[in-house]
C-alpha cells in the first residue's frame, strides 16, 4: 500500500502513458484547514488529484495553478503544485452547499483558470469552460482542444479505512502519433474497472498488473507528493510592513496584536505591539508611535 505518491507509467507495445496518484494525508492536510461541506471536500479532492496529474505532465522547472471560479456557492476553489509535488490549497464559499451538490451547483456559471509558470521562460495562463458534468470531463476537454492528445481520467474520492482518500488514474495517447484509437479505447475499457478500494488501497504494481495483465507496462520509480504552505512568520511580518503605518497603529489600539490568518493551512502569526515596533526598526523605517 503506497500513499502521497504519483507513479507514471508506459504501455511499451500501444503508444500510451499513464499516471496514477494516490493521496490519504496530503488531502487529509488540505481539507482540514477549514470546516468543508461535504461535496466541497470532495469537490478540493478531485482537484487535487486533477492538478497533481497534470503536473506530471511537466517537462521544466516551476509550478501550476488550478482555479476554479464562479458565482454560485463555491465562489474559488484553488490548488497549487509544482514539479516537486509540493501542494496546497484551499477554497471559498458561502452559505449552505448540499452534501450531493455537483460541480455546476457549486460553481454557477464558472470557470477553470489554467496558470503554469516556469522558473525560466514564459508564463501561460488559460482559461476553460466547465463543460461536462465532472471535473474530469472538464480536464479530458483541455487536453483535448489545447494538446489535441486523447486524455481519460478517472478520480476518486471517499473514505477507506476511516479516513479521507483522493486518487486518480490518467492514460493519454503519446503525442509522437504513433497511439492507435483500438489501443486506447482497449485500456480505457479496462481501466473503467477500477474501483475505489482498490485506487485508495492497493501498491501501483499491484494495481497495474491486475488491471493490465495481458499488457506489457513499464512503471516507472515513485515521487513523492506532500503538502507544503509555504507561508512562515517571516513572511506575515514582511506583509506587515507594507501595510499603512497609521492602519497598523489602529488595529494595535483595537485588538493589542496585528495578526495574519494563513487559509491555506489554517496557522495565525500575531505580533504585538513591541514586535511590531522591531519589524519597522529591522526594516529601517519610523516606528508605529
Amino acid at each position: 500500500m503506497a500513499n502521497n505518491v504519483l507513479n507514471r507509467y508506459l504501455f511499451e507495445d500501444l503508444s500510451v502513458r499513464g499516471e496514477m496518484v494516490q493521496l490519504d494525508e496530503v488531502y487529509q492536510q488540505i481539507i482540514a484547514s477549514k470546516e468543508y461541506p461535504a461535496a466541497l471536500q470532495k469537490l478540493l479532492g478531485e482537484l487535487l488529484v486533477s492538478t497533481t496529474l497534470l503536473t506530471a505532465t511537466l517537462k521544466f522547472e516551476g509550478s501550476i495553478t488550478m482555479q476554479l471560479q464562479g458565482d454560485g456557492p463555491v465562489s474559488l476553489a484553488v490548488i497549487n503544485g509544482d514539479h516537486d509535488q509540493k501542494i496546497r490549497g484551499v477554497a471559498r464559499w458561502e452559505g449552505e452547499i448540499a452534501d450531493d451538490a455537483t460541480l455546476h451547483e457549486m460553481m454557477g456559471k464558472g470557470y477553470l483558470v489554467i496558470t503554469i509558470e516556469p522558473k525560466k521562460g514564459e508564463r501561460y495562463q488559460g482559461v476553460v469552460g466547465l463543460d461536462g458534468e465532472t471535473l474530469a470531463d472538464v480536464f479530458e476537454g483541455y487536453f483535448a482542444n489545447s494538446e489535441q492528445l486523447k486524455t481519460r481520467l478517472w478520480i476518486r474520492t471517499g473514505e477507506f479505512e476511516g479516513k479521507a482518500h483522493a486518487a486518480g488514474m490518467m492514460i493519454q495517447i503519446m503525442p509522437d502519433g504513433t497511439g492507435a484509437p483500438d489501443d486506447f479505447e482497449h485500456l480505457e475499457q479496462l481501466t473503467n474497472t477500477v474501483k475505489n478500494e482498490e485506487l485508495f488501497g492497493l501498491a501501483a504494481d499491484v494495481l497495474l498488473y491486475r488491471l493490465y495483465n495481458q499488457d506489457t507496462v513499464r512503471l516507472f520509480e515513485p515521487q513523492p507528493v506532500s503538502f507544503h504552505c509555504g507561508c512562515s512568520r517571516e513572511r506575515s511580518g514582511a506583509a506587515i510592513m507594507t501595510v499603512d503605518r497609521e492602519e497598523i497603529k489602529q488595529i494595535l489600539a483595537e485588538d493589542g496584536n496585528v495578526s495574519l490568518h494563513c487559509d491555506y493551512c489554517g496557522t495565525t502569526y500575531a505580533f504585538d505591539e513591541a514586535e511590531v515596533e522591531a519589524l519597522f526598526v529591522e526594516g529601517g523605517n519610523e516606528t508605529v508611535h
